[in-house]
């Protein structure tokens, strides 16, 4: 079998990586093909659907044209620095689709590689469907991702406190460069790895970006702060927690990378942290982009030596650069409150007006999703939309104490209340995946039943539309229901 593999980081020098060849599964079971992805990439979906593509999914056959990789990169993990590399993750090759760009197919849970540090290379059932139900959300609601190309049950059991059924996911990102392989570099002294690796992730992700005479580190850093600056303001947008936001889960490119122990805001709570390991909360909801900036200075750092040889000049260049991010994220997060407040216009106000709202919304736990989602019925006053989305807080006067200021806002706007509502409505999802249907699909799916995962799946992808039939899936849960606990799956 053949993919259209050109594999330009294998031909980078071999130090940025090892060889590595996945593990055979005893029984594959396909569990799912993304057609749309895999048309998208250039691939016939039923070739991929039969049996040969079904034991390289499963890792128990490799593309002739592939050149199977694991990528080595450091990280700092909840602040302390630590050597890594892909433990369990093998790169196939890279894929030039019908849009012209170019992404890798990595398999993730397909065995041990030089980098596993004793573990077993594999992964569980259950983060496996966790990743390819919510990648494919964030990508549906409009978030750069990685996405899921396939899954796959091994038929093999992997063993972590207990022991589960093992399965394989077929990951593509734009790339799979993260901070955390500059870091890997730097810290080993490697300056011309670190100038080889720039001018390959200017080429691949910036190649605009770094014009004759321009330095390259620096214009590099420039465009990854602007890219992790937008995606996170996008994050807030729709309550999505990272939950493991280390250096080596930050991609260059600025796509969502790493669904471990993520999940979304039910109630508002910017002090929300779902992560079993985040004790402390350095990952919390409203910490993201405070940590965004941390991860953005170690990239910083990272290039020093490549900015300029004078060090203080290149600290002054580089926080230059970093200085930049604040500013960037909060226009991008004062673009995205106005959109779900049906703001089509910047007024000054607009920022203190939204911040406002988040207060009451978190004095009252409201429930983030079904609150933006149902103020859009209030923007086009449907008969006794206000009286319900004020019942939604403790006091409800607080609402309508609120509302008198939007209302007179919005009057401003000068745009009618059904094109108002209309545009609301398509920046505030009706469907997220709430964590208690994800956690529900991934119990049905262990014993053998995938109906509920392959429902959500379905709803995910229209998460603008109203969709009655499946109404439930945009409930909030009930109190036995909540989610509190989120795992990272190794």
């Amino acid at each position: 079998m053949r993919f259209g593999f050109d594999n330009t980081y294998a031909r980078l020098p071999e130090r940025f990586f090892a060889r590595a060849l996945p593990s055979k599964a005893s029984a594959p079971r396909l569990l799912h093909l993304n057609r749309d992805l895999a048309e998208l990439l250039g691939l016939d979906p039923e070739t991929l659907a039969s049996p040969a593509g079904l034991d390289v999914f499963a890792g128990s056959a490799v593309p002739e044209d592939a050149e199977p990789i694991a990528l080595a990169y450091a990280g700092h993990q909840f602040g302390n620095f630590v050597k890594l590399g892909d433990g369990r993750a093998i790169l196939l090759g890279e894929v030039v689709g019908k849009d012209g760009r170019r992404r890798d197919v990595q398999l993730k849970g397909a065995g041990r590689t030089p980098y596993s540090r004793g573990g077993d290379g594999r992964a569980a059932l259950g983060p496996v469907l966790r990743e390819m139900l919510v990648s494919e959300a964030m990508h549906a609601l409009g978030i750069p991702t990685t996405r899921t190309l396939a899954a796959v049950l091994t038929g093999d059991l992997v063993h972590r406190e207990e022991s589960l059924p093992g399965a394989v996911l077929t990951r593509v990102a734009s790339s799979h460069l993260r901070i955390g392989t500059f870091e890997l570099l730097a810290a080993n002294g490697d300056g011309e790895g670190v100038e080889a690796l720039v001018a390959y992730a200017l080429a691949r992700h910036y190649p605009e970006a770094a014009p004759e005479g321009t330095t390259p580190a620096l214009a590099l850093l420039e465009r990854v702060v602007f890219a992790q600056a937008d995606l996170v303001a996008k994050w807030l947008g729709v309550g999505f927690v990272h939950g493991v936001m280390n250096t080596d889960n930050m991609s260059i490119s600025g796509e969502t990378l790493d669904y471990g122990p993520c999940a979304f805001l039910d109630e508002y709570d910017p002090a929300k942290r779902f992560s079993f390991i985040d004790r402390g909360g350095r990952y919390a909801y409203a910490n993201q982009p405070k940590i965004a900036l941390w991860n953005l200075a170690r990239l910083a750092e990272a290039l020093l030596d490549r900015i300029d040889a004078d060090e203080e000049t290149a600290v002054r260049l580089a926080t230059e650069r970093l200085d930049a991010f604040p500013p960037r994220f909060s226009a991008a997060r004062a673009a995205t409150l106005r959109a779900k407040l049906g703001l089509g216009h910047a007024e000054e106000s607009d920022v203190a007006l939204a911040e406002d709202l988040l207060g009451r919304l978190a004095a009252s736990r409201v429930d983030f999703t079904l609150f933006f989602r149902r103020l859009a019925s209030v923007a086009e006053a449907s008969d006794g939309a206000a009286e319900a989305v004020a019942a939604m807080f403790d006091d409800p006067q607080s609402f309508h104490t609120w509302a008198e200021g939007w209302r007179a806002r919005l009057a401003r706007e000068g745009v009618a209340p059904k094109e108002t509502a209309r545009a609301m409505r398509a920046a505030n999802p009706a469907f997220i995946p709430r964590n208690h249907r994800v956690e529900e699909a991934i119990r049905s799916a262990e014993g053998g039943d995938l109906a509920s995962a392959e429902a959500l799946m379905r709803v995910l992808a229209r998460p603008y539309e109203d969709q009655p039939e499946a109404a439930h899936f945009a409930e909030p849960p009930r109190l036995e229901e909540r989610v509190e606990v989120t795992y990272c799956g190794t």
